[in-house]
């Protein structure tokens, strides 16, 4: 149905997102980390990204500011996917060009309930 990219530092939070995604006519592309997300996105063009928010090298917001620059993103949706989950976080990730905001921990069928909104 749609190529989706996870990029998350947490290969325990990446195993979670693609078990909640096995069965679903979904692909997953997955990243431990923001560097190879423009190369990704220009070789995968998917059509939704789950990002997280706090890693290291450069956040999530960061990133996401990157990729609404990358033609290849166009089209794109972005969702955040983060502990990070204050008021403020959600509305700042908001204003960052993110179509959703995901605060972790939560459930299987709360991913898919978004995916399903967005793709």
């Amino acid at each position: 149905m749609a190529k989706i990219l996870i990029v998350d530092d947490s290969p325990s939070d990446i195993r979670f997102m693609t078990e909640a995604l096995k069965g679903t006519a979904h692909d997953c592309v997955t990243l431990t980390d923001s560097k190879g997300v423009e190369a990704a996105v220009e070789s995968e063009r998917p059509q939704l990204a789950l990002l997280d928010v706090v890693m290291p090298e450069r956040n999530g917001y960061e990133t996401l500011r990157t990729l609404k620059k990358l033609p290849a993103a166009e089209g794109m949706k972005v969702v955040f996917v983060s502990s990070k989950g204050a008021e403020t976080d959600v509305k700042w990730g908001m204003r960052q060009g993110a179509v959703d905001y995901l605060i972790k921990p939560y459930t299987p069928e709360q991913l898919l309930s978004l995916i399903a909104r967005h793709v």
